[in-house]
């Protein structure tokens, strides 16, 4: 039970950040179209830079944080078809 609120946990988590690294690639589309075809003074064009650099770390961030939950949901996957496999044999194994 608890390894099933764990896995549960773990894919809300990637929800949440799937969604979080979305808006932030939405972020990211909106301020390099402002970059590429708004007329800006120097410190606004290098104002909207700093934003879209530090937006590209933040998804960037998203991504290696995905990347490990993923890894580790597969983890769980697998762990529970193991488990489920182990009490199929062990049923077989009883009732013959």
């Amino acid at each position: 039970m608890r390894k099933q609120r764990e896995s549960l946990s773990v894919a809300l988590e990637i929800d949440s950040l799937e969604e979080k690294l979305s808006q932030c690639r939405e972020n990211l589309e909106e301020l390099d179209f402002k970059l590429r075809r708004e007329d800006l003074t120097p410190e606004g064009r290098k104002s909207l830079e700093k934003k879209k650099n530090l937006l590209a770390i933040k998804a960037e961030n998203y991504e290696k944080e995905l990347k490990a939950l993923r890894q580790e949901n597969r983890k769980n996957a697998a762990l529970s078809v193991a488990l489920a496999l182990l009490v199929a044999v062990i049923y077989i194994c009883w009732t013959m």
